[in-house]
Formats: C-alpha cells, sequence, structure tokens
C-alpha cells in the first residue's frame, strides 16, 4: 500500500469514525428531548457508565448501568435542558482507542444547558447482543461524561473575555496597577466573599479560578513566602511525576524546565503564580478558628499574623486547600523518650548533610522515607528503614508513568483533562488493575530484589496499587527514586518493627538483645488526615457534622472533596497539581453558583 493509498484509508476511517459519533449524539439528543428513559436505554449498552460532572446532577455522581443511567438523565432534563450536543472545532476529534481492555470509538463533545455550556465524552462501541443482524454494526455507549465547563454570563475572563485594563491604564494622577493590587489585597473596605487556607497548588488553583469568575477571594500562608511548604521539605526533594501533567491552571510551565521539577524550583513557580495570576495572598498568616453565623450565612475567622496581631474577616466560604493530610502524626514508641539522639518527623527533615558517618534509623517506608534514606545515605549516613507494615513499591520510570498514559496521547492538557475526569469509581479500579499487572512485569526484578531481603510488599487490598492507596489513606507507598536496589544491596538497612522490643539511649533493642545503634531517628509516620484539622479549627462538633475528608465514599468519589459538604460554606481542595488544576474548575463554578442563587446548600 503506497503512501495515497495509507493517507485515504486513513482519511476514511477518520470519517466514520466521525460519523458514528455524530450520529450517536443526535440520536442522543433526540431521546433526552423526548424523555422518554426506554428510547434514552436502547443508546446504552446494559453494562454502561455515566460520571456527571455538576452539568445535569449540580453534583459528582457517578451511575452505573443502563436502567439507572436513562431513568436519572429523564429525572434532571427537565431541569438541565441539555441540547447543541456536537463535536466542536479545535478539539481532538473523535478516535478510536483501548480504554481498559476495550477498543472503542471516543469522542469529545460539548452541548448547551439552562445554566451554561458543557462538554463531556462518549465511548462508543459495536453491539455484541440483540439480533444477529445487527450485531457489531449498531454502536452504543459504554461511557458518557458530562461537566459543566462555564456558566452562561459569567465565564472566565480569559482569552478573548480578558480584562481591558481600563481602569488602570494611563490613569495619569490616578491610581496604576501596583496601587489598586496593594489595596486589593488590603482588604481595608471590605471582606472577602471566600477565604482560602492554605498557598500551595490546591489554594493557588481555586484562587485562580475564583478570580476568574469574580469571585473576591484572599488566600493564607501560615509560611513567609508562597511556595515556602515546598522549599521547606527535605533537601533531594524532586516531584515524582512529570512537568507535562502539572500545569496550575491558566499557565503552562516554561518548555525549557526539567522533566522532575525540584521543589525549590517549584516553590518559587508558585510564588511567580501567585504574583501573576493576582492572587490576594496574605503570607506569615495563621488561619486560628473560625465560627458560622447561620442568620448572616457568613464566617468569623480568626488569623494571627507573624507579629503577633490579630485579624478577623467575614467571607462567606472557607475553602481548606492545606493537603491531604494536617498535622504530623507522632507514634507512642516505647522507650522513645529514653533516646539520647535527634528524633524528628520527616516534615522537619532538611538535610542529611550534618549526619555523615553517623547511623539512622527511618521508621516508616513510604515514598518520605525512601526519600529521606537516599538523601542519609548519599551523605555517608549508615541507614535503616524500619517497616511497621506491608508497602506497595512502584518505579518512578517506568512504572509511575503508565499513569501518565493518557498526557502522553498527544492531546492538549484541556482534552486530557475532560478525559480522566469521565471515569466512574469501577472504571478507575478496573483500570488500575490492568496498569499493576504491567507495573509487576516492569519492576519484576526490583520486587524481587525487596522480597529477598525480607521487604513486606503488595499491591493494595483489591490489586489496585499504590494510586488507590493515596484515594483510600493518602500513603502506603513508595514511589521509588533508588533506594530499592540499594536496600536489596544491602547498602541501606531494613529492618521489621516486629523485631524491636523497645528504643534506649542508644537505638533500637531487638528481642534477640542485640542492638541497632542511631544517632539520628526519623518518624517517617505520616500525618492524622484533614478531619483534624478541622475539629481543631472549626470545633467537634462542625467536624462531626461534615464528616470524613478524602477517603472513599459509599459512591466511590472522594468524601467531602470539591464540592458541597454537610456544612454551608465550608469546601475542600487537595491532591496533586493535577489533581487540583482539574478540580478547582468545578469548585471554583459551584462557589460561583451559590453566589448567583443558582445552587442551595446541600
Amino acid at each position: 500500500m503506497n503512501d495515497i493509498d495509507q493517507s485515504l484509508q486513513a482519511f476514511q476511517v477518520a470519517e466514520q469514525t466521525r460519523h458514528a459519533a455524530v450520529s450517536w449524539l443526535s440520536a442522543f439528543e433526540r431521546a433526552l428531548a423526548s424523555q422518554d428513559a426506554a428510547r434514552i436505554g436502547a443508546l446504552f449498552h446494559q453494562d454502561s457508565h455515566w460520571r456527571d460532572v455538576l452539568a445535569f446532577t449540580w453534583h459528582l455522581t457517578p451511575l452505573e448501568g443502563r436502567d439507572k443511567i436513562a431513568a436519572r438523565l429523564v429525572a434532571e432534563q427537565a431541569r438541565t435542558a441539555a441540547h447543541g450536543f456536537h463535536l466542536p472545532l479545535g478539539r481532538k476529534p473523535p478516535r478510536t482507542v483501548r480504554r481498559v481492555g476495550m477498543e472503542c470509538i471516543e469522542a469529545i463533545f460539548e452541548f448547551t444547558t439552562a445554566e451554561g455550556r458543557g462538554a463531556g465524552i462518549i465511548r462508543l462501541s459495536p453491539v455484541q447482543d440483540g439480533p444477529a443482524q445487527t450485531r457489531g454494526h449498531d454502536m452504543k455507549a459504554w461511557l458518557l461524561s458530562t461537566t459543566l465547563e462555564e456558566l452562561a454570563g459569567f465565564e472566565e475572563k480569559i482569552g478573548a473575555k480578558r480584562p481591558t485594563g481600563a481602569a488602570y491604564s494611563r490613569n495619569f494622577g490616578g491610581d496604576n496597577w501596583d496601587d489598586m493590587r496593594r489595596k486589593a489585597m488590603a482588604y481595608t473596605d471590605r471582606e472577602p466573599t471566600v477565604l482560602v487556607i492554605g498557598g500551595a497548588q490546591a489554594g493557588l488553583s481555586i484562587a485562580a479560578r475564583l478570580n476568574q469568575l469574580g469571585v473576591d477571594t484572599l488566600v493564607v500562608e501560615q509560611w513567609p513566602r508562597i511556595g515556602d511548604s515546598w522549599r521547606r521539605r527535605y533537601h533531594s526533594l524532586a516531584l515524582h511525576n512529570s512537568i507535562h501533567l502539572n500545569d496550575l491552571p491558566y499557565m503552562p510551565f516554561p518548555p525549557t524546565w526539567p522533566k522532575y521539577i525540584p521543589k525549590d524550583m517549584l516553590g518559587n513557580w508558585f510564588e511567580f503564580y501567585a504574583d501573576a495570576m493576582e492572587i490576594n495572598c496574605w503570607t506569615n498568616t495563621e488561619f486560628v478558628s473560625g465560627s458560622w453565623d447561620e442568620t448572616t450565612k457568613s464566617w468569623t475567622a480568626r488569623l494571627k499574623r507573624a507579629d503577633g496581631t490579630e485579624r478577623i474577616v467575614l467571607p462567606r466560604h472557607l475553602v481548606f486547600a492545606n493537603g491531604v493530610s494536617s498535622y504530623p502524626m507522632i507514634p507512642d514508641l516505647p522507650g522513645l523518650d529514653d533516646f539520647k539522639g535527634e528524633v524528628l518527623h520527616s516534615e522537619g527533615f532538611n538535610s542529611g548533610a550534618t549526619w555523615e558517618g553517623k547511623n539512622a534509623l527511618i521508621l516508616g517506608t513510604g515514598s518520605s522515607a525512601n526519600d529521606i534514606a537516599l538523601d542519609l545515605h548519599s551523605h555517608g549516613v549508615s541507614t535503616t528503614l524500619i517497616q511497621r507494615g506491608s508497602t506497595t513499591v512502584v518505579s518512578i520510570d517506568p512504572s509511575a508513568r503508565l499513569n501518565e498514559a493518557i498526557w502522553d496521547e498527544g492531546p492538549p492538557v484541556e482534552d486530557c483533562d475532560l478525559i480522566v475526569s469521565s471515569a466512574t469509581p469501577s472504571l478507575i479500579i478496573q483500570g488500575y488493575k490492568m496498569v499493576v499487572q504491567r507495573m509487576l512485569e516492569l519492576d519484576k526484578d526490583m520486587v524481587d530484589g525487596l522480597k529477598g531481603v525480607g521487604f513486606k510488599f503488595d499491591v493494595g487490598e483489591d490489586n489496585t496499587g499504590h494510586q488507590m492507596k493515596y484515594f483510600r489513606r493518602g500513603g502506603g507507598y513508595n514511589l521509588d527514586a533508588g533506594s530499592s536496589a540499594l536496600m536489596a544491596k544491602g547498602e541501606l538497612g531494613l529492618l521489621q518493627y516486629d523485631r524491636i522490643e523497645r528504643f534506649t539511649a542508644t537505638g533500637a533493642l531487638l528481642k534477640d538483645g542485640s542492638t541497632v545503634p542511631a544517632d539520628l531517628i526519623v518518624l517517617a509516620t505520616g500525618y492524622y488526615p484533614q478531619k483534624e484539622l478541622v475539629r481543631r479549627a472549626l470545633g467537634e462538633a462542625m467536624a462531626g457534622r461534615i464528616g470524613p475528608v478524602w477517603g472513599l465514599g459509599e459512591d466511590g468519589e472522594l468524601s467531602n472533596m470539591y464540592k458541597r459538604t454537610p456544612q454551608e460554606g465550608v469546601w475542600f481542595i487537595a491532591g496533586g497539581i493535577a489533581q487540583c488544576r482539574i478540580s478547582s474548575k468545578y469548585l471554583a463554578l459551584q462557589i460561583k453558583a451559590m453566589e448567583l442563587g443558582k445552587l442551595a446548600p446541600l
């Protein structure tokens, strides 16, 4: 086949793929308009999935099964008035892909609702049941996702809708841009509508989104500078995933930057980003407490500045954006108080340079523990990791990169984000199980080496690996940067916790009577869940009312994350940079909708 024939064949396939997607969308729109559940259901496979992000349900709603999907679409359509389903120009055209082992046509579409513009994904595959003459010919959906992208009349102020700058451009004798920014950040003449607690990727993402929707937002950060929450981490830290999926909203990283961004480089970028995105930030400011006034529908938020002074602000919304975890968890270890060396939580570890020639014990075998072990080892410290429970270990490259596959396919980040947002919890679990099997193949030598020295290894309670551990508990895994090979060779020590009798002045006394000496003990023991922060800041009753934060809820979605919570005016956003970039859009839309009276509290 020559090049012309190949091009013609590719064109024909593309046209057939496009036609299948257009035909399905047209039929779906007609079925929706009829509000006939049977007619809608006929367009889906029996085992099908729908994830709605605000467009129909004003919630993060996963549903499975043709009948449930059709019934819910009928129930919501009268209010939603979804119409105008089409394949948009400028987005990735329909294509044939393989998702969770199934070859299908995947198409990005857009549509309009009573509230604004939506977008979504369909995945179509041939009918395999029904009359023999139709099998393999009719295309039905096994996945539908629908998301609200913007509110009509309140679109983000970007691109053609960007501000003119007339308020300060060539304003001779009046305030210039810098004057206006200083006044805006001072909040001497108004209250912020939203108070965001935390100035790292989560806080900056949601603040940037809210700014573009015209929602007055103040970010408070306890450290002296934006980005310090990264700068103050251990000396050798760099991101464990690739740069191309880690952009913050509206502003990609420079193309000259390294694949894995060092912590200080990232911290500096966050500081620059906050300035460039005109985010109102108060650094050296701690959120101390908040109380809700049901009458005024606002919070009384108590803020403590570095000089000891306090400021009270009265926002209508609190957004907790200070991470999946909150306060360091310090376990009660027998004899640890007798230890004469230095004890640090991993949060307080910076560098192993001052411990050269000495001995260190690290309690924990997660990513932080292993990265700290590598740092100590590189500085000539005799280092042993203490393992308390089974751990999932995955190589950063190539295995962990398998979870970046969507962003490696070529579409723009916005399209990749939409694809990632489309999966229901059960599809996510199914996909991770498949990825884990490939990870085990790629990491076989590493895993065998770890098991050979007695390391307790697992791939999660249901073979879903480190990603589901992250969603369920926020830890329990190591993205390996080289420590596993050193452990297998004996250059890093491994000690099982159940061999320890107690800690002593000089180290760890084992049950066989021997002692593992130590000058330093690092507690890489994780953090309390975010609910503990809520309890301390808002009180026991409020924490109880809100319930779990992070972890999986009954519907498989993250508990109380990126959506309305049982307490009006309390929101949560956390996760990696890509998670925050994606979810901040939908969280900001909900807050804006509540301010407009379009969305009520739960």
